[in-house]
């Protein structure tokens, strides 16, 4: 378990850490759970994901399927905070999007 492994790190030594753990984990076959608020990170790294709000588990998916369709309220708000993903002055707010309708077939 990893949590929060590369915070306050700059970039070249989070690149270094993040190379070791991936190779620690093919070289012995191992799991790896990385808790983490840096997404750039969980695209560059996880296989799967679970977005958790509050202790909650709000959407669990593949990463490529997180970042490209979400489902939940909560990831979309989570991700359009990302400033390369914002649109407008202003990042929106969790509470902004948390509890507007999801699309339909959507999970929350």
């Amino acid at each position: 378990i990893a949590d929060e492994p590369t915070t306050a790190l700059d970039v070249t030594i989070q690149k270094q850490i993040l190379d070791l753990l991936v190779s620690l984990q093919a070289k012995y076959g191992m799991g790896l759970i990385m808790i983490t608020h840096n997404m750039g990170v969980v695209a560059e790294t996880a296989d799967r994901v679970i977005v958790q709000y509050k202790g909650r588990k709000m959407e669990e998916a593949d990463v490529l399927s997180l970042f490209e369709s979400p489902k939940s309220n909560y990831t979309r708000a989570l991700l359009s905070a990302l400033p390369e993903n914002a649109v407008g002055d202003r990042l929106p707010t969790v509470t902004d999007m948390l509890f507007e309708a999801a699309p339909s077939g959507a999970g929350a």
